[in-house]
């Protein structure tokens, strides 16, 4: 059984450190909450979000609307993208400080959520940048207060202390990890997600499940915690990504693939990361137009091939929904399992493989190279239930260049 590969004398903090809207017609909540911000102080606000998403899903129209309710002005940088770029976060940062803003609100995917987590941070340290905040050159103990307003259903970062940013000219793409970072409020709403494209759709979902497999089976975090909320995520999303995929308007699909996101953000917030993670932030720092779950499919039946060995029950548990119903929790059938893994991504539509983002086995030294030197992947790599040496790294990536068997 999996209980035995947990450490019951391994004293776990258990994570749950804000206020999460989750339901249809969540969004309507902005109005409570603005009137919260308002009687803490805050008149001025900056707005971090992306391109477009944010007016076409009709999120901005509520969040105007409540700020005029509350007598609040607001700055908005409307130019985060995928993969956001520290001399993003600045541009954005230098809007909210010419403002005055004391407040930050995101609308978004991961991406604007993230970046609105570092401007947050920045607000605070006026003498700070971008750069130095993903170097780790300081560590920040405050923030501005944060509202996160969900637009996707797959990296959990409005629940969790986590946030990601690429330095281009060093192709780092290291993430930060701060207890002032978790959002006071989050919005999900699911109705807010059904225009997303089947593509979105498929690799946020995707996104979600490797964050529970991994928080799931990494050292010292992993708990009968995030094991649980990993189980839970896995079946959700293999019940709900075909039906949205199916239909994006339904609403029943969305909220159960927005809960599963939700639950496996605590979940990682809990457990922690590890190589899968680890690996696809070198992906996207040299290919920043990579979409990160589309990085996180392509490696993750690898990953489970190398560390099935020592976490089979654990997986057997999780990986459920992927596996045969009487697929045994075996250290000798971890290259069976990843078939399966990968199988079940392909049911999904996750068909990609390395060589087909254009990666070649000449660029296998410079991404292993890249996981050892970006600030922060290697605390993610020590994380790992097996050995993470250069060889073992190097071995993922070569194996999944192209499919399997």
């Amino acid at each position: 059984m999996w209980e035995k590969e947990i450490d019951i004398r391994n004293v776990q903090e258990i994570r749950t450190r804000n206020v999460a809207y989750l339901g249809v017609g969540a969004i309507e909540k902005i109005d409570a909450i603005c009137a919260d911000l308002a009687s803490r102080g805050v008149r001025h606000v900056l707005c971090v979000t992306g391109h477009g998403a944010y007016k076409t899903t009709g999120a901005w129209d509520h969040v105007t609307k409540a700020f005029a309710a509350h007598g609040m002005d607001y700055v908005l940088y409307d130019k985060i993208t995928p993969n956001p770029k520290v001399e993003d976060i600045d541009e954005a940062v230098a809007m909210g400080r010419a403002k005055g803003a004391s407040a930050v609100v995101a609308i978004g995917g991961g991406s604007p959520i993230d970046a609105g987590k570092s401007a947050a941070i920045l607000l605070s340290y006026p003498d700070k940048n971008a750069t130095e905040l993903y170097e780790l050159i300081f560590t920040p103990t405050k923030a501005a207060p944060l509202v996160a307003i969900n637009l996707t259903h797959g990296t959990g970062t409005e629940v969790d202390r986590f946030a990601v940013a690429s330095i281009v000219s060093k192709k780092y793409k290291p993430a930060i990890a701060y207890d002032c970072i978790y959002p006071v409020f989050a919005i999900d709403d699911p109705a807010l997600m059904t225009g997303l494209s089947a593509f979105q759709t498929r690799y946020v979902s995707i996104d979600a499940c490797n964050h529970v497999i991994e928080a799931a089976t990494t050292k010292i975090f992993s708990s009968p915690y995030s094991i649980m909320m990993a189980a839970e995520t896995i079946e959700l999303v293999d019940r709900w990504l075909p039906v949205a995929l199916k239909d994006p308007k339904d609403l029943q699909a969305r909220y159960f693939l927005l809960y599963a996101s939700m639950i496996a953000g605590i979940a990682f917030d809990n457990g922690m990361l590890h190589l899968t993670h680890a690996l696809e932030h070198p992906l996207s720092a040299v290919k920043p137009d990579l979409t990160h779950g589309l990085g996180l499919a392509m490696l993750l039946p690898s990953v489970i091939e190398e560390i099935w060995p020592a976490r089979a029950e654990t997986l057997r548990r999780v990986l459920a929904p992927m596996l045969p119903a009487d697929f045994p929790a075996c250290p000798t059938k971890a290259k069976e399992a990843a078939d399966h893994v990968e199988a079940w991504l392909f049911k999904m539509g996750a068909t990609h493989k390395l060589i087909d983002e254009g990666y070649t086995e000449a660029d296998i030294d410079t991404l292993v190279r890249l996981t050892r030197e970006t600030p922060s992947l290697g605390g993610l790599l020590d994380l790992s239930p097996v050995e993470a040496t250069p060889e073992l790294v190097g071995r993922i990536y070569r194996t999944s260049l192209r499919r399997r068997g």
